[in-house]
């Protein structure tokens, strides 16, 4: 079969039964559409091993066989060392907190940790909490004029008492792209940590943590096409050393990080997730059905990247022709910048009125500060209530930004 360089968007979907409905789904970065391979996988396991683990009869051990290989493919997917490093939970938000409370009883009062303020409340509140116990915060923010974070600011921050960087990897309100194995290397170099939120970059971007060389990652499952869980990352070494939040005698890791222990039905599925962007990969290259696991990922991420860049091209080139809205990030559809979630604002109309106007045309965007509430207040961007956010992913077609740019016009 020869090698197709634009996505087979017809193919892909048909993968996701939600988009048979008239609405169109441009509020991905809150939760994406759940794959239909996904959903067969919970019912399955449902079907035949809806049991506890770790029992001695042959269901029992039948279901640990197979959850054990969901989470090491889970594992190979984000190119994790080990399935240790991998601690499944409810939400980012919640993983974030355990985090925070487990990593904290390593400190002492005086110590420092550095937040930014173009973060989720998701990886800056819990970190903000510490103060309670003493903890030094402090926030790395942006660039205003050039909405990037620069490196001078965070050496001025780093001194001998900071433990921990924690930051986003892409905005959920810039689409901006992170260089966060550069900001990795120039925190370890000085003995910080790090921490990163993919919660907005792993939709669109095939995620490795040993190139990244983060200390710890998370983001959500249920925003990148699986169930409505989370995933966090850590250095193996760090988590063995870390005391839990699990009953005292279990020290195990991941499990005395996951009280009550993960999601059966909902982590037996995540394979699923896998085994669509290696499909991605093979339907249009055959050739990489010779090729390991991660060449496949790559192949079918860059295929997703490049259709997304497609969808943000169009859609700027819309937008930057009026002149009462201004972009708020990257005016760029660069998939090597921004991922393809886009805010603006309007000169005359407030955020809500203009998404609130756009839902007649069965369109679903979102307006506000979505709990990037830092970001929002330092930009001046709340008397808007907020931006209009308008986030794509590769299933998103090229009509339907059409139609999009179509309803914009009859408003803005």
């Amino acid at each position: 079969m020869p090698k197709i360089e634009t996505l087979d968007i017809n193919w892909a979907r048909e993968q996701f039964p939600a988009l048979k409905n008239k609405t169109v789904f441009m509020d991905n970065a809150g939760g994406s559409q759940i794959l239909s391979s996904v959903i067969d996988r919970i019912s399955h396991y449902l079907t035949n091993y809806n049991v506890q683990l770790g029992a001695s009869y042959s269901v029992s051990q039948a279901a640990s066989e197979e959850l054990d290989k969901a989470i090491e493919i889970t594992a190979q997917w984000i190119n994790a060392n080990h399935v240790n490093e991998v601690i499944i939970g409810p939400s980012s938000t919640m993983l974030l907190r355990i985090l925070s409370i487990c990593l904290s009883q390593q400190w002492q009062s005086g110590d420092e940790i550095i937040i930014t303020n173009s973060d989720h409340e998701a990886n800056m509140a819990p970190w903000k909490d510490l103060a309670r116990q003493g903890l030094v915060i402090k926030t790395w923010k942006i660039n205003p004029k050039s909405m990037q974070f620069e490196i001078n600011d965070l050496q001025k921050l780093i001194t001998k008492k900071t433990k921990l960087l924690a930051m986003t990897h892409a905005s959920n309100i810039l689409g901006s792209i992170n260089p966060v194995n550069e900001i990795a290397q120039f925190v370890h170099d000085r003995n910080v940590m790090i921490c990163v939120d993919g919660v907005a970059f792993a939709p669109h971007r095939l995620i490795d943590v040993k190139a990244l060389d983060v200390d710890f990652y998370v983001f959500s499952l249920y925003k990148s096409f699986g169930p409505h869980l989370a995933l966090m990352y850590g250095k193996q070494e760090l988590l063995e050393n870390m005391p839990g939040i699990n009953h005292d005698f279990i020290q195990s890791v991941p499990y005395k990080f996951q009280p009550g222990n993960l999601n059966y039905e909902l982590s037996y599925s995540l394979p699923a997730i896998v085994d669509y962007i290696n499909q991605l990969a093979s339907i249009h290259d055959s050739a990489s059905d010779t090729q390991g696991m991660r060449e496949r990922l790559a192949k079918g991420y860059d295929l997703i990247a490049k259709h997304e860049q497609l969808l943000v091209s169009k859609l700027l080139d819309y937008l930057n022709t009026n002149d009462a809205i201004t972009i708020i990030g990257e005016n760029t559809a660069d998939k090597n910048i921004r991922v393809s979630t886009l805010s603006f604002i309007h000169e005359n109309l407030a955020s809500d009125t203009i998404v609130r106007l756009m839902d007649k045309h069965d369109i679903g965007i979102r307006f506000g500060d979505f709990y990037a509430v830092q970001l929002i207040d330092d930009l001046g961007l709340r008397d808007k209530n907020g931006v209009v956010r308008v986030s794509l992913v590769h299933y998103n077609t090229v009509e339907e930004v059409d139609r999009l740019i179509a309803g914009f016009k009859d408003i803005l």
